[in-house]
């Protein structure tokens, strides 16, 4: 049970300062999509809130969080308590999801309420208040994607004490993001006035007022700082004349407030506050090793107790930061009066930064001070693992600072930079830039540099980049002798390749349709990139090896190889201010098994990751997958406009670009002939197939899709004998290579054909298997997938009704789809009632009518009952209802349920 009392929005006081200006600020505008309400304790953050909610317009869901709240489930739980308490409809579906929820994962929970925030169209506002409370890395991650997919015009207000581990500098680029700090809280004169009078209670003259609100330029925290430098009451002769103005836009903070700020401290503290403004964060390890010292926690909390310009960035006294304005003018201080000093201690934080992994902070310190070499010595030392943690585009700005002559004298930072574009697929300008390298290490083996060992490693580098671009060329043999002779000379190398190496190996046995390899070199490639501490290579090689793993039918072993990994990732690499590391292969993978296993929601909610890269641009092998499955999950909803739009655009890509692609993406012709059947129109889905004949597939499972869809089409177009040659050894061919998936659909065209063959027995024999090969996949969708003739006879077939969760499952989904498909053309008859009557009229009677019997069969297949439950709703045999339906197709001159349904309707045998 939850408690509303956090969902109460807090009354304001009568008293309290109206802060109109700030509220403003508060409202949406724009793009905008996070109003930000950062300070210490009693700044105003929560009454400051609670106005703006009392004058907004908009809908607004309140959720007050404790220490309690620091756990995903009950997170969430609240967050849609809130919303509901607010009146958002459909919460009940997404409490009825978070229930269902068992693996630690609510990204069905989430996307849910995205929807329905979406559906509702209204300038919905959530505040959360005290977030500071929140301390759980996943909590953040599930937020920051939360907000990422907010739909246009819905706000999120977070007051907190410290600043949320969230992407805000790539929200603040976006124009996403409204701060409100400590010196936007600042009071104005007749603020500082109505606060002293009204709130406080105290007698204060005009006179003062404007005195202090001119000395502190209306900061609380300066103001707070004015009575903790001297006496502890405010009065006219306590308050000094102020010694220039305030700048905070330019100058920060004024000489007067540091002035008075480091005088009035004891000495130990003014030296710290000094030796420390070179960290850009703060802990007790930390100022201990720049300082010397070992007393830095006792002073990090007495200055916390004074609220001396410290922000605390976690709720265990552990890392804090000063204000950026203190900070600065701390730091020129101390660059003005030693800068010997100051050029020591910077240098020494920088060296502790390092020391203990804070790499990319170490290196923007770097930048700032623009020390090009000891840029380029880090970027040597540590430039792999930031590119393999996902860190390419960062390296590659920070090589672009270097001054040229530096890059040109190290084979290192070449190498690195060659890495660098091929991850950010850029893969054209790699092969001068590999010659250029190559010549560079030729002349220093021969001239035997001092580095002459370093530079014999980096050649198992540049053939393992030039396997790739092999395969991109689709020279398949040149990559394949490639990548093995890097893991031939990998164990001789300083360098960790064997992650990378095993990937390129798995890609080389899965284009060649050598699954059971692929699946070992997978394997290998998780595993080492795990040893290595390579995330991307670990996501992208446990991606593809699910894909694999899904197409052969071992849903379940997908399903877990995903988990697995994506743990992995989320445990060693989890960086909540970062973008989510994300696998095309691993959230494709997961798309097509949510998909199959008939849970739409949870299938796009690892789609919507991907369709950012679709639109920002991506490599185009990446472009053909995310297209595929976005067209596969729009076919399977029966979306097929918005899945031939879709796939149009992977084939077309796939085509021009196949030089670019380092392997053979998904057969997209495929899946797009089969929307064209859906639609009724078989002739364009010939056409299809026609314009693949001349592109030979390398894959056995794109050779696999092609021709299943060619004996598809086939059977479409009244020619089952050309779908049974089409099928010749491509069953026992998907047998051998234990490709599961498309066994199942070999099995289930094959007894389309000998069905409209009049081979019923075969026909049924091979539907049997094809039910039997599934249930053990845990395949379902596929069956929705099928042309309405197999659905109908799926559902006429006595073995689907036994016993057993998986063949309720199909069967549901069956009826669910008939019954769909029966309501939609029961709309178009309606729209359409006029037009029937004229056509009844031109046809006239049936020669043979029907018999009173028929009609009622006819009627019950109107309704979209199956033959066994017409037989028992008129109390018959099953095969008295088949004969009827005989005579019923005879007399109105059709061979199947849907073309019955039509002549009748056209006869004004059935009512609209």
């Amino acid at each position: 049970m939850l408690l509303t009392t956090k969902f109460l929005r807090p009354s304001s006081d009568p008293r309290a300062v109206p802060r109109d200006r700030l509220r403003a600020l508060l409202d949406p505008a724009g793009p905008k999509r996070l109003d930000l309400v950062i300070a210490p304790a009693g700044f105003g953050k929560t009454t400051l809130a609670s106005q703006w909610c009392a004058r907004t317009s908009s809908p607004t869901a309140w959720l007050s969080l404790d220490e309690h709240d620091d756990q995903p489930r009950r997170f969430w739980q609240y967050v849609i308590g809130a919303f509901e308490y607010a009146g958002l409809p459909g919460m009940a579906q997404c409490h009825k999801l978070l229930a269902q929820e068992d693996d630690g994962d609510p990204t069905a929970v989430i996307t849910a309420l995205i929807n329905e925030l979406a559906r509702d169209g209204g300038a919905w506002a959530l505040v959360l208040d005290d977030y500071h409370f929140i301390q759980d890395d996943t909590i953040h991650r599930q937020l920051a994607w939360f907000i990422d997919y907010l739909p246009p015009g819905v706000l999120v207000c977070l007051a907190s004490r410290t600043e949320p581990p969230l992407p805000l500098a790539r929200w603040r680029v976006r124009r996403w993001v409204e701060d409100i700090h400590p010196g936007l809280l600042a009071f104005s004169e007749q603020e500082c006035r109505q606060f002293f009078r009204d709130t406080m209670g105290l007698d204060i003259t005009d006179e003062d007022a404007r005195r202090i609100c001119r000395k502190t330029e209306g900061w609380v925290a300066a103001m707070q700082l004015s009575a903790l430098s001297g006496d502890s009451s405010i009065s006219r002769e306590g308050l000094a004349k102020p010694v220039g103005n305030l700048e905070v836009d330019e100058r920060h903070i004024s000489d007067y407030v540091l002035t008075e700020v480091l005088d009035k401290q004891p000495s130990h503290l003014a030296d710290f506050l000094l030796e420390t403004a070179c960290c850009p964060r703060l802990n007790a390890s930390l100022c201990n090793s720049i300082r010397g010292r070992d007393d830095s926690q006792e002073i990090l909390e007495e200055l916390l107790r004074q609220n001396l310009f410290l922000i605390p960035l976690d709720n265990h006294n552990g890392w804090f930061r000063y204000h950026d304005l203190f900070r600065d003018a701390l730091s020129r201080r101390i660059q003005h009066a030693q800068p010997e000093l100051a050029e020591s201690l910077w240098r020494k934080t920088v060296d502790w930064l390092l020391a203990h992994g804070h790499v990319q902070e170490a290196i923007a310190q770097i930048v700032r001070h623009q020390d090009w070499p000891w840029l380029a010595r880090v970027l040597s030392e540590h430039g792999n693992n930031l590119i393999h943690g996902g860190f390419h585009l960062p390296v590659l700005d920070w090589l672009g600072a270097l001054p040229e002559h530096l890059l040109a004298e190290s084979p290192q930072l070449q190498m690195l930079k060659i890495w660098g574009l091929f991850f950010a697929n850029r893969v054209d300008s790699l092969e001068p830039l590999l010659v250029a390298l190559e010549d560079l290490l030729d002349r220093r083996v021969a001239d035997s540099h001092p580095d002459a060992e370093g530079a014999l490693g980096l050649h198992s580098e540049i053939s393992l980049i030039r396997s790739y671009l092999a395969r991109s060329r689709s020279d398949d043999k040149a990559a394949s002798d490639l990548t093995r002779r890097v893991l031939e000379e990998i164990d001789h190398t300083r360098i960790p390749l064997k992650s990378v190496t095993y990937y390129g190996i798995g890609l080389d046995c899965f284009g060649r349709g050598e699954l059971p390899e692929a699946e070992d070199a997978l394997r290998s490639a998780v595993h080492y990139g795990q040893v290595e501490r390579k995330p991307s290579t670990v996501l992208s090689s446990g991606g593809l090896l699910a894909w694999i793993q899904y197409n052969r039918g071992d849903i379940d072993l997908a399903l877990e190889t995903c988990t697995e990994v994506r743990q992995w990732v989320d445990k060693h690499y989890a960086d909540p201010s970062q973008p989510r590391l994300i696998s095309c292969w691993q959230n494709s993978a997961l798309t097509e098994i949510y998909r199959e296993r008939n849970e739409p929601e949870l299938a796009r909610s690892h789609l919507a990751p991907l369709l950012e890269h679709v639109s920002n641009g991506t490599e185009p092998g990446q472009h053909v997958v995310i297209q595929y499955v976005r067209g596969h999950l729009a076919f399977s909803e029966g979306r097929f406009r918005d899945a031939i739009e879709t796939l149009e655009d992977a084939w077309q890509t796939s085509r021009k670009r196949r030089d670019h692609i380092v392997f053979e993406p998904p057969a997209s012709a495929a899946l797009l002939a089969r929307c064209f059947l859906a639609e009724g129109h078989p002739e364009k889905a010939a056409g299809i197939m026609s314009a693949t004949e001349g592109e030979e597939a390398t894959n056995p499972l794109n050779r696999e899709q092609l021709r299943i869809s060619q004996a598809r089409v086939s059977n479409a177009r009244g020619k089952p004998e050309d779908a049974l040659e089409c099928l010749v050894g491509l069953r026992e061919s998907a047998s051998r290579h234990a490709h599961n998936r498309h066994l199942v659909e070999i099995l289930l065209v094959s007894a389309e054909a000998e069905d409209l063959l009049g081979q019923a027995g075969k026909a049924n024999a091979l539907l049997n298997e094809a039910l039997e090969l599934a249930s053990g996949s845990g395949f379902v969708r596929l069956f929705g997938e099928e042309s309405p003739r197999i659905r109908e006879m799926l559902l006429d077939l006595p073995a689907l009704r036994t016993p057993g969760s998986w063949n309720r499952l199909v069967l549901h989904m069956l009826r669910e789809l008939e019954s769909t498909r029966v309501a939609h053309e029961k709309q178009a008859a309606s729209s359409s009632a006029d037009q029937r009557s004229s056509v009844s009229e031109d046809h006239g009677s049936l020669v043979e009518p029907l018999s009173q019997r028929e009609m009622e069969v006819l009627a019950l297949i109107n309704e979209g009952l199956a033959n066994k439950d017409i037989a028992s709703k008129m109390e018959v045999a099953p095969a008295t209802v088949k004969a009827h339906i005989r005579n019923l197709y005879g007399k109105l001159a059709v061979g199947r349920r849907t073309e019955a349904l039509a002549r009748a309707r056209e006869l004004g045998l059935l009512e609209s």
